[in-house]
């Protein structure tokens, strides 16, 4: 079982985005899981949001506290929530950051993790640009599917259309290409 945490703020589409993880790895012929955790339900306000990936029926409802992966779609939850909580050595970090690891605190972080498995993408740019709404978390799953190789970018498109239509869609898919494309060979699927 592959198992990924999203941390982000209320608004910036933190449960969206573990929805559309789940449903492109459905069409991939996975079982799939979704959930949100979150106590305000305001925007801006920390939220979390789990996604498990497997090839057999998930059982498992509770958190998700040893994640394979974490996305971070702010990064101003760095020195707020322990958003690295329970990674292990192997894991997957992406951030939706312009910023060095330096810049963000996290260079202990990247002197104990797989450094091709840490994947920086300017997501809410993305959005901006191609969706013209800062919401990272689309650019991030194009990013994760290059990063991870457990979905593949078609299917991330998919799940894309399956949540959104016309120019939002066309906006969305635009961005996660970019992303998965900026990821794309800086990372290692060993």
């Amino acid at each position: 079982m592959f198992q990924i945490r999203i941390h982000g703020r209320g608004g910036q589409g933190v449960v969206t985005g573990a929805e559309m993880l789940s449903i492109a790895a459905f069409l991939e012929g996975r079982h799939a899981q979704a959930f949100p955790s979150f106590g305000s339900e305001r925007t801006g306000a920390p939220v979390v949001a789990f996604c498990r990936l497997d090839d057999k029926e998930i059982r498992l409802r509770e958190p998700i506290v040893e994640p394979d992966a974490v996305i971070i779609q702010d990064p101003t939850l760095l020195g707020q929530v322990d958003v690295l909580g329970g990674l292990s050595p192997d894991g997957y970090i992406l951030i939706n950051s312009q910023h060095s690891l330096a810049e963000l605190g996290l260079q202990d972080a990247a002197d104990v993790l797989r450094p091709e498995r840490i994947v920086l993408v300017s997501a809410t740019e993305l959005a901006l640009k191609h969706v013209g709404r800062a919401v990272p978390n689309v650019p991030l799953l194009g990013a994760f599917a290059a990063a991870s190789g457990l979905i593949t970018l078609d299917s991330v498109c998919a799940a894309i259309r399956d949540k959104f239509s016309g120019k939002v869609a066309e906006g969305n898919i635009a961005a996660a290409t970019e992303a998965y494309h900026h990821a794309a060979g800086k990372v290692s699927h060993a």
